[in-house]
Protein backbone atom coordinates (compact mmCIF):
# COMPACT_ATOMS: atom_id res chain seq x y z
CA UNK A 1 0.00 0.00 0.00
CA UNK A 2 1.71 3.79 -0.97
CA UNK A 3 2.59 5.46 2.07
CA UNK A 4 -0.28 8.02 1.58
CA UNK A 5 -2.66 9.35 4.06
CA UNK A 6 -5.78 8.78 1.93
CA UNK A 7 -6.93 5.82 0.24
CA UNK A 8 -8.17 6.01 -3.70
CA UNK A 9 -11.57 4.85 -4.84
CA UNK A 10 -9.84 2.12 -6.37
CA UNK A 11 -7.54 0.96 -3.45
CA UNK A 12 -10.45 0.99 -1.52
CA UNK A 13 -12.35 -1.29 -3.36
CA UNK A 14 -9.53 -3.56 -3.36
CA UNK A 15 -9.13 -3.32 0.35
CA UNK A 16 -12.58 -4.24 0.57
CA UNK A 17 -12.67 -7.15 -2.63
CA UNK A 18 -9.32 -8.62 -0.22
CA UNK A 19 -11.42 -8.66 3.03
CA UNK A 20 -14.55 -10.47 1.12
CA UNK A 21 -11.95 -13.10 -0.31
CA UNK A 22 -10.77 -13.34 3.30
CA UNK A 23 -13.52 -14.06 4.70
CA UNK A 24 -15.00 -16.38 2.23
CA UNK A 25 -11.90 -18.16 2.31
CA UNK A 26 -12.29 -19.49 6.06
CA UNK A 27 -15.91 -19.18 6.32
CA UNK A 28 -17.10 -21.24 2.53
CA UNK A 29 -19.89 -22.00 1.77
CA UNK A 30 -21.41 -18.16 3.13
CA UNK A 31 -24.28 -15.73 1.61
CA UNK A 32 -23.16 -12.06 0.70
CA UNK A 33 -25.97 -10.60 3.61
CA UNK A 34 -23.61 -12.84 5.95
CA UNK A 35 -20.35 -11.75 4.53
CA UNK A 36 -21.74 -7.99 4.70
CA UNK A 37 -22.58 -8.60 8.21
CA UNK A 38 -19.37 -10.13 9.00
CA UNK A 39 -17.30 -6.99 7.44
CA UNK A 40 -19.91 -4.57 8.46
CA UNK A 41 -19.96 -2.78 4.93
CA UNK A 42 -23.25 -2.39 2.98
CA UNK A 43 -24.91 -5.37 0.99
CA UNK A 44 -24.17 -3.58 -2.18
CA UNK A 45 -20.64 -3.04 -1.62
CA UNK A 46 -20.63 -6.83 -1.06
CA UNK A 47 -22.88 -7.77 -4.15
CA UNK A 48 -20.58 -5.59 -6.59
CA UNK A 49 -17.18 -7.48 -5.04
CA UNK A 50 -18.86 -11.14 -5.93
CA UNK A 51 -20.63 -10.31 -8.96
CA UNK A 52 -16.76 -9.17 -10.25
CA UNK A 53 -14.79 -12.39 -8.47
CA UNK A 54 -17.59 -14.36 -10.27
CA UNK A 55 -16.71 -12.27 -13.53
CA UNK A 56 -12.79 -13.33 -12.63
CA UNK A 57 -14.23 -17.18 -12.15
CA UNK A 58 -12.56 -17.07 -8.18
CA UNK A 59 -15.85 -17.42 -6.99
CA UNK A 60 -19.04 -19.89 -7.85
CA UNK A 61 -22.89 -20.99 -6.17
CA UNK A 62 -22.28 -23.38 -3.40
CA UNK A 63 -25.52 -25.16 -4.66
CA UNK A 64 -27.13 -24.22 -1.39
CA UNK A 65 -29.34 -21.45 0.52
CA UNK A 66 -29.22 -21.02 4.32
CA UNK A 67 -32.67 -19.14 5.74
CA UNK A 68 -33.22 -17.99 9.39
CA UNK A 69 -37.00 -17.22 8.66
CA UNK A 70 -36.61 -14.64 6.06
CA UNK A 71 -35.77 -14.58 2.71
CA UNK A 72 -33.29 -17.75 1.40
CA UNK A 73 -29.70 -16.65 1.05
CA UNK A 74 -27.95 -18.42 -1.99
CA UNK A 75 -24.46 -19.48 -0.77
CA UNK A 76 -21.16 -19.14 -2.37
CA UNK A 77 -17.90 -20.45 -2.17
CA UNK A 78 -14.43 -19.85 -3.59
CA UNK A 79 -14.47 -21.68 -7.41
CA UNK A 80 -10.57 -23.66 -5.88
CA UNK A 81 -10.56 -26.31 -8.41
CA UNK A 82 -10.59 -23.52 -11.37
CA UNK A 83 -6.92 -21.96 -10.58
CA UNK A 84 -3.56 -23.88 -9.61
CA UNK A 85 0.12 -22.59 -8.84
CA UNK A 86 3.06 -24.29 -9.80
CA UNK A 87 5.22 -24.29 -6.43
CA UNK A 88 8.50 -25.66 -6.15
CA UNK A 89 10.82 -26.17 -3.37
CA UNK A 90 14.96 -25.52 -3.91
CA UNK A 91 15.91 -26.62 -0.62
CA UNK A 92 18.17 -29.89 -0.43
CA UNK A 93 19.54 -32.32 -2.95
CA UNK A 94 15.81 -32.77 -4.50
CA UNK A 95 14.12 -30.51 -6.22
CA UNK A 96 10.33 -30.51 -4.99
CA UNK A 97 7.34 -29.15 -7.15
CA UNK A 98 3.64 -29.21 -7.28
CA UNK A 99 1.09 -28.58 -9.26
CA UNK A 100 -1.53 -27.40 -6.37
CA UNK A 101 -5.04 -25.47 -6.83
CA UNK A 102 -5.78 -22.01 -4.89
CA UNK A 103 -7.53 -24.36 -1.73
CA UNK A 104 -4.54 -25.96 -1.32
CA UNK A 105 -5.42 -29.26 -2.87
CA UNK A 106 -2.29 -31.41 -4.54
CA UNK A 107 -3.34 -32.50 -8.33
CA UNK A 108 0.34 -33.71 -9.30
CA UNK A 109 3.55 -33.35 -7.96
CA UNK A 110 7.22 -34.28 -8.97
CA UNK A 111 10.44 -35.07 -6.96
CA UNK A 112 13.46 -34.26 -9.03
CA UNK A 113 17.13 -34.90 -8.69
CA UNK A 114 19.41 -31.66 -8.39
CA UNK A 115 22.70 -34.23 -8.83
CA UNK A 116 24.66 -31.48 -7.16
CA UNK A 117 23.50 -28.90 -9.87
CA UNK A 118 24.10 -25.60 -9.12
CA UNK A 119 24.54 -22.28 -10.74
CA UNK A 120 22.84 -22.15 -14.84
CA UNK A 121 22.84 -26.09 -14.17
CA UNK A 122 20.58 -25.51 -11.45
CA UNK A 123 17.92 -23.07 -13.17
CA UNK A 124 18.00 -25.56 -16.41
CA UNK A 125 16.70 -28.33 -13.45
CA UNK A 126 13.76 -26.27 -12.20
CA UNK A 127 12.65 -24.93 -15.83
CA UNK A 128 12.59 -28.62 -16.65
CA UNK A 129 10.54 -29.16 -13.57
CA UNK A 130 8.64 -26.28 -14.08
CA UNK A 131 7.59 -27.31 -17.35
CA UNK A 132 6.81 -31.30 -16.75
CA UNK A 133 4.10 -29.76 -14.09
CA UNK A 134 3.03 -27.27 -16.64
CA UNK A 135 2.19 -30.54 -18.95
CA UNK A 136 0.45 -32.57 -16.55
CA UNK A 137 -2.38 -35.11 -17.49
CA UNK A 138 -4.24 -34.27 -13.93
CA UNK A 139 -4.56 -30.20 -14.95
CA UNK A 140 -7.93 -31.04 -17.03
CA UNK A 141 -9.52 -27.59 -16.97
CA UNK A 142 -7.65 -26.08 -14.15
CA UNK A 143 -5.94 -22.50 -15.08
CA UNK A 144 -2.61 -22.25 -13.73
CA UNK A 145 -2.38 -18.94 -12.37
CA UNK A 146 1.24 -18.64 -11.80
CA UNK A 147 4.88 -20.01 -10.55
CA UNK A 148 6.17 -19.92 -6.87
CA UNK A 149 9.62 -20.63 -6.21
CA UNK A 150 11.37 -21.06 -2.57
CA UNK A 151 15.05 -20.91 -2.16
CA UNK A 152 16.94 -22.08 0.17
CA UNK A 153 19.01 -18.64 0.79
CA UNK A 154 18.36 -14.59 1.39
CA UNK A 155 16.16 -13.50 -0.60
CA UNK A 156 14.69 -9.52 -1.63
CA UNK A 157 11.17 -11.30 -2.63
CA UNK A 158 10.04 -7.80 -4.01
CA UNK A 159 12.75 -8.48 -7.05
CA UNK A 160 13.05 -11.35 -7.40
CA UNK A 161 16.45 -11.68 -6.26
CA UNK A 162 18.28 -14.35 -4.42
CA UNK A 163 21.15 -12.72 -2.77
CA UNK A 164 22.38 -15.65 -0.94
CA UNK A 165 21.85 -19.47 -1.89
CA UNK A 166 25.24 -21.24 -1.30
CA UNK A 167 23.53 -24.40 -1.97
CA UNK A 168 22.90 -23.19 -5.32
CA UNK A 169 25.76 -21.28 -5.55
CA UNK A 170 23.43 -18.53 -6.79
CA UNK A 171 24.64 -15.17 -5.57
CA UNK A 172 22.37 -11.35 -6.81
CA UNK A 173 20.56 -14.29 -9.14
CA UNK A 174 18.06 -12.94 -10.82
CA UNK A 175 15.29 -15.64 -10.64
CA UNK A 176 11.93 -14.32 -10.96
CA UNK A 177 13.42 -12.29 -14.11
CA UNK A 178 15.03 -15.34 -15.49
CA UNK A 179 12.38 -17.14 -15.12
CA UNK A 180 9.88 -14.74 -16.71
CA UNK A 181 11.51 -14.79 -19.97
CA UNK A 182 11.25 -18.51 -19.92
CA UNK A 183 7.58 -19.03 -18.65
CA UNK A 184 4.71 -16.62 -19.82
CA UNK A 185 3.21 -16.86 -16.38
CA UNK A 186 3.06 -13.92 -13.26
CA UNK A 187 6.12 -15.43 -10.85
CA UNK A 188 7.12 -15.39 -7.37
CA UNK A 189 10.62 -15.70 -5.90
CA UNK A 190 10.97 -16.05 -2.02
CA UNK A 191 12.55 -17.85 0.85
CA UNK A 192 11.46 -21.50 1.20
CA UNK A 193 11.26 -20.98 4.85
CA UNK A 194 8.77 -17.78 4.22
CA UNK A 195 6.97 -19.37 2.51
CA UNK A 196 6.69 -22.77 4.57
CA UNK A 197 5.21 -20.45 6.82
CA UNK A 198 2.40 -18.97 4.66
CA UNK A 199 1.56 -22.63 3.65
CA UNK A 200 1.40 -22.89 7.24
CA UNK A 201 -0.46 -20.45 8.58
CA UNK A 202 -3.37 -20.59 5.63
CA UNK A 203 -3.25 -25.05 5.10
CA UNK A 204 -1.26 -26.64 8.50
CA UNK A 205 -1.27 -26.87 11.87
CA UNK A 206 -1.12 -22.67 12.22
CA UNK A 207 -4.49 -22.22 10.42
CA UNK A 208 -5.73 -18.84 10.78
CA UNK A 209 -3.85 -17.88 14.10
CA UNK A 210 -3.15 -14.39 14.08
CA UNK A 211 0.52 -14.57 15.52
CA UNK A 212 2.56 -17.74 14.60
CA UNK A 213 6.22 -18.67 14.30
CA UNK A 214 7.45 -21.85 12.00
CA UNK A 215 11.19 -22.47 13.12
CA UNK A 216 12.47 -25.18 10.14
CA UNK A 217 14.87 -28.17 10.90
CA UNK A 218 17.92 -29.29 8.22
CA UNK A 219 21.24 -28.24 7.29
CA UNK A 220 20.46 -25.14 8.94
CA UNK A 221 17.93 -23.83 11.54
CA UNK A 222 15.09 -21.01 10.28
CA UNK A 223 12.28 -19.42 11.11
CA UNK A 224 8.90 -17.47 9.56
CA UNK A 225 7.53 -15.19 11.68
CA UNK A 226 3.22 -14.15 10.99
CA UNK A 227 2.51 -11.02 13.18
CA UNK A 228 -1.20 -9.76 13.40
CA UNK A 229 -1.55 -12.09 10.20
CA UNK A 230 1.02 -10.91 7.86
CA UNK A 231 4.26 -12.48 7.22
CA UNK A 232 7.09 -10.32 8.70
CA UNK A 233 10.70 -10.09 7.24
CA UNK A 234 12.58 -7.13 8.84
CA UNK A 235 14.60 -4.07 7.35
CA UNK A 236 17.12 -6.33 5.30
CA UNK A 237 14.38 -9.14 4.79
CA UNK A 238 16.63 -11.78 7.32
CA UNK A 239 13.95 -12.22 9.74
CA UNK A 240 14.02 -15.25 11.24
CA UNK A 241 17.55 -16.19 11.11
CA UNK A 242 17.42 -18.10 14.70
CA UNK A 243 20.06 -20.24 13.50
CA UNK A 244 22.42 -17.31 13.77
CA UNK A 245 21.59 -16.75 17.76
CA UNK A 246 24.82 -17.48 19.80
CA UNK A 247 23.38 -20.27 22.84
CA UNK A 248 26.17 -18.73 25.05
CA UNK A 249 28.91 -16.20 25.48
CA UNK A 250 31.16 -18.64 23.86
CA UNK A 251 29.79 -18.14 20.90
CA UNK A 252 30.27 -14.28 20.64
CA UNK A 253 33.44 -12.70 19.08
CA UNK A 254 33.49 -14.89 16.31
CA UNK A 255 32.73 -14.92 12.43
CA UNK A 256 30.00 -17.29 11.41
CA UNK A 257 30.49 -17.36 7.12
CA UNK A 258 28.33 -20.10 6.42
CA UNK A 259 26.46 -21.91 9.08
CA UNK A 260 25.46 -19.65 12.62
CA UNK A 261 26.38 -20.88 15.83
CA UNK A 262 23.02 -22.66 16.90
CA UNK A 263 22.94 -24.52 13.42
CA UNK A 264 26.08 -26.02 14.21
CA UNK A 265 24.47 -27.41 17.34
CA UNK A 266 20.46 -27.98 16.86
CA UNK A 267 20.18 -28.37 13.03
CA UNK A 268 19.12 -31.78 11.85
CA UNK A 269 22.53 -31.86 10.21
CA UNK A 270 24.38 -31.23 12.86
CA UNK A 271 22.33 -34.08 15.63
CA UNK A 272 23.16 -36.49 13.13
CA UNK A 273 26.62 -35.64 12.72
CA UNK A 274 26.79 -35.83 16.64
CA UNK A 275 25.75 -39.09 16.50
CA UNK A 276 28.32 -40.20 14.07
CA UNK A 277 30.83 -38.93 15.74
CA UNK A 278 29.49 -41.09 18.66
CA UNK A 279 29.17 -43.96 17.03
CA UNK A 280 32.20 -44.15 14.97
CA UNK A 281 33.77 -47.20 16.35
CA UNK A 282 30.49 -49.17 16.52
CA UNK A 283 29.23 -49.23 12.57
CA UNK A 284 30.57 -49.21 9.51
CA UNK A 285 31.19 -46.36 7.32
CA UNK A 286 28.75 -47.21 5.04
CA UNK A 287 25.92 -47.53 8.27
CA UNK A 288 27.73 -43.83 9.32
CA UNK A 289 26.82 -42.55 5.59
CA UNK A 290 23.47 -43.94 5.67
CA UNK A 291 22.28 -42.32 9.10
CA UNK A 292 19.50 -40.15 8.78
CA UNK A 293 17.76 -37.25 11.23
CA UNK A 294 14.84 -40.07 11.46
CA UNK A 295 17.18 -43.06 12.43
CA UNK A 296 18.94 -40.45 15.69
CA UNK A 297 14.62 -39.95 16.57
CA UNK A 298 13.88 -43.72 16.30
CA UNK A 299 17.04 -44.25 18.47
CA UNK A 300 15.99 -41.86 20.45
CA UNK A 301 12.46 -43.14 21.07
CA UNK A 302 13.97 -46.81 22.02
CA UNK A 303 15.38 -45.23 24.68
CA UNK A 304 19.31 -45.96 23.24
CA UNK A 305 21.92 -44.33 25.82
CA UNK A 306 23.91 -42.61 22.84
CA UNK A 307 20.66 -41.07 21.51
CA UNK A 308 19.22 -39.58 24.86
CA UNK A 309 22.56 -37.71 25.56
CA UNK A 310 22.54 -36.23 21.58
CA UNK A 311 18.68 -35.50 21.47
CA UNK A 312 18.71 -34.32 24.88
CA UNK A 313 21.74 -31.55 24.16
CA UNK A 314 20.24 -30.66 20.78
CA UNK A 315 16.99 -29.87 22.58
CA UNK A 316 18.47 -27.79 24.99
CA UNK A 317 19.64 -25.54 22.53
CA UNK A 318 16.80 -25.48 20.71
CA UNK A 319 14.75 -24.40 24.00
CA UNK A 320 17.06 -21.33 24.50
CA UNK A 321 16.32 -20.53 20.81
CA UNK A 322 12.02 -21.25 21.74
CA UNK A 323 12.20 -19.58 24.53
CA UNK A 324 13.95 -16.64 23.52
CA UNK A 325 11.38 -16.47 20.35
CA UNK A 326 8.34 -17.12 23.19
CA UNK A 327 9.98 -14.27 25.24
CA UNK A 328 10.05 -11.83 22.42
CA UNK A 329 7.27 -12.68 20.09
CA UNK A 330 4.68 -13.98 22.55
CA UNK A 331 3.17 -16.18 19.62
CA UNK A 332 0.18 -18.27 19.49
CA UNK A 333 1.56 -21.30 18.23
CA UNK A 334 5.57 -21.87 16.96
CA UNK A 335 5.29 -24.69 14.46
CA UNK A 336 8.09 -26.96 14.40
CA UNK A 337 9.31 -27.94 10.49
CA UNK A 338 11.42 -29.04 8.01
CA UNK A 339 12.73 -32.24 8.70
CA UNK A 340 11.51 -32.84 12.44
CA UNK A 341 8.20 -32.44 10.24
CA UNK A 342 8.56 -35.81 8.80
CA UNK A 343 9.67 -37.99 11.51
CA UNK A 344 5.83 -39.18 12.75
CA UNK A 345 4.66 -39.40 16.44
CA UNK A 346 8.71 -39.49 17.08
CA UNK A 347 8.78 -35.51 17.09
CA UNK A 348 5.91 -35.64 20.13
CA UNK A 349 9.03 -36.69 21.96
CA UNK A 350 11.48 -34.32 21.36
CA UNK A 351 8.72 -31.28 21.30
CA UNK A 352 8.19 -32.83 24.49
CA UNK A 353 11.68 -32.43 25.41
CA UNK A 354 11.34 -28.63 24.66
CA UNK A 355 8.54 -27.69 26.11
CA UNK A 356 9.89 -28.85 29.85
CA UNK A 357 12.96 -27.23 29.45
CA UNK A 358 11.26 -23.39 28.87
CA UNK A 359 8.06 -24.33 31.12
CA UNK A 360 8.29 -21.46 34.05
CA UNK A 361 11.25 -19.67 32.23
CA UNK A 362 8.83 -17.45 29.99
CA UNK A 363 5.90 -15.95 30.78
CA UNK A 364 3.90 -17.28 28.76
CA UNK A 365 4.70 -20.67 27.13
CA UNK A 366 3.48 -21.04 23.15
CA UNK A 367 1.57 -23.94 21.87
CA UNK A 368 4.38 -26.64 20.15
CA UNK A 369 3.40 -28.85 17.12
CA UNK A 370 5.41 -30.47 14.52
CA UNK A 371 3.95 -29.17 11.13
CA UNK A 372 1.57 -31.79 9.37
CA UNK A 373 2.21 -30.60 5.85
CA UNK A 374 5.64 -31.92 5.70
CA UNK A 375 7.48 -31.68 2.22
CA UNK A 376 4.46 -29.77 0.97
CA UNK A 377 4.51 -26.28 3.48
CA UNK A 378 6.69 -24.57 0.79
CA UNK A 379 4.45 -25.29 -1.78
CA UNK A 380 1.69 -24.49 -0.20
CA UNK A 381 2.69 -21.17 0.61
CA UNK A 382 3.46 -20.04 -2.73
CA UNK A 383 -0.60 -20.16 -3.20
CA UNK A 384 -0.41 -17.67 -0.27
CA UNK A 385 2.42 -15.53 -1.96
CA UNK A 386 1.04 -15.78 -5.60
CA UNK A 387 -2.84 -14.86 -4.68
CA UNK A 388 -1.33 -11.54 -2.48
CA UNK A 389 0.86 -10.40 -5.91
CA UNK A 390 -1.43 -11.53 -8.97
CA UNK A 391 -5.22 -10.01 -6.61
CA UNK A 392 -3.56 -7.21 -5.25
CA UNK A 393 -3.88 -8.62 -1.70
CA UNK A 394 -4.52 -6.65 1.39
CA UNK A 395 -4.95 -7.36 5.30
CA UNK A 396 -5.85 -4.76 7.57
CA UNK A 397 -5.84 -4.45 11.12
CA UNK A 398 -7.44 -1.72 13.76
CA UNK A 399 -4.34 -0.48 15.61
CA UNK A 400 -4.91 -0.75 19.60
Amino acid sequence: MPDNHTLTASTMRQVNMSAVLEIMRKHSPISRTEIAEQLNVSLPTVMRIIDTLIEEDLVRPAGGVRTSGGRPRTLLELNVSAHAIIGVDLRGSHMYGALVNIGGQVIDELYMDRAGATGEAAFEKLCMLIDHLRQSAHLGETSIRGIGVGAPGVTLHREGIITWAPGLEWWDYPLRDKLLGRFNLPVIVDNDVNLATLGEHWFGVARNSRNMVLIALGMGVGAGIIIDGVLYRGHHETSGEVGYLPPDRSFLGRRYEGFGPLESRASSSAIVERARRMLADRLSPQELEAMSFDYVLSAYAQGLDWAQLVVEEAADYLALALAAVGALLDPEVIVLGGDISESGGRANLFIEQIQQRITGVIPSVPRIVASDLGARATVLGTITSSLHQILDYYVVRRIS
